[in-house]
Parts: structure tokens; sequence; C-alpha cells
């Protein structure tokens, strides 16, 4: 395995603590690195929520196992075609709400290479 993924600290609503990378509303986190989740940059949105296109830039650093968060109230879709296409791609994906999203993915960190993207909010 290469890059340990960073370890997420804490979470509150609004409020993502992930070691060495500080303080994001949304997160995005990978092998070796992450940065604040951008919506904008592809267009996501509540509904229908998580696109492959949010997640590719998690494939490019690396993860096989990519956990993604529905939000603190599971308001954030993420749609079948989305898990389908990482699973056709020999990814393992977990779904779940944002605390818990979380503990699956610190109990991965420094066994899998992996990776997720975390809903603070609704």
């Amino acid at each position: 395995m290469g890059a340990r993924s960073p370890r997420i600290v804490a979470v509150s609503w609004g409020r993502i603590e992930v070691e060495d990378l500080g303080v994001v509303k949304d997160l995005k986190v990978w092998p070796g690195g992450g940065r604040a989740w951008d919506w904008g940059e592809t267009g996501t949105g509540h509904t229908p929520g998580i696109q492959l296109a949010d997640a590719e830039e998690l494939l490019e650093h690396g993860a096989t196992v990519v956990v993604l968060s529905r939000g603190m109230e599971e308001r954030l879709g993420v749609p079948d075609a989305t898990v389908e296409a990482l699973e056709a791609r020999g990814v393992e994906v977990h779904v779940a709400e944002t605390r818990e999203a979380i503990d699956v993915y610190n109990s991965l960190v420094g066994s899998v290479a992996v990776g997720g993207l975390f809903h603070s909010t609704c």
C-alpha cells in the first residue's frame, strides 16, 4: 500500500476536521491527501446526488475502497448508477450517514487505500 489516507479527527454540523488538512465543510479525501469538496465543480446537488465525476479524483489518487456519505440527515443522494460504475471498476463502495461513514472510513485508514466523499450538513 502507498500513502496513508488522512484520518478524520472530528465532525459537527458544517465542519469536518481532517488530520494535516484542517477544517472544511465538505470533504474529498484519498490516499496521501484531500481537499474541500466543491459541489459546483461537477454540478452535484442533493438530487440526484453523488456522481461518478465526484469520485474520479479519489481513484486518480489510488483509492481502491470508497466511502460515500449521505449527509447528517441523509438528504444527499447516492444513485445506484454511481455505486455500480465504481464497482465495475473494481472499487469496494460503502454508503452511509456522515458520522457512520466517517467511522467506516477511519476504521479502514492504514489498512487499505481508502478515499471518501463527506457532506457535513443535511
